[in-house]
């Protein structure tokens, strides 16, 4: 694995401090490991979202 250094804020290490304090994650690098997945698989899914409806409008305009 490669650590890659982040600043956060006091808050959000404070969060995620009391989520693996209540056994929501092991630690730390686990939850931030995951909120990154999460994150890209969204931003996948928005993308793929996207370009299906530029596909569906461009089929409607009867521009073939």
């Amino acid at each position: 694995m490669e650590a890659i250094p982040a600043k956060l804020t006091h808050r959000l290490v404070e969060e995620m401090d009391e989520l693996v304090q209540d056994g929501w994650y092991a630690n730390r690098s686990e939850l931030i490991r995951d909120a990154v997945r999460t994150a890209i698989r969204r931003l996948h899914a928005e993308r793929l979202e996207a370009a299906l409806r530029e596909d569906v409008e461009w089929g409607l305009s009867g521009k073939n």
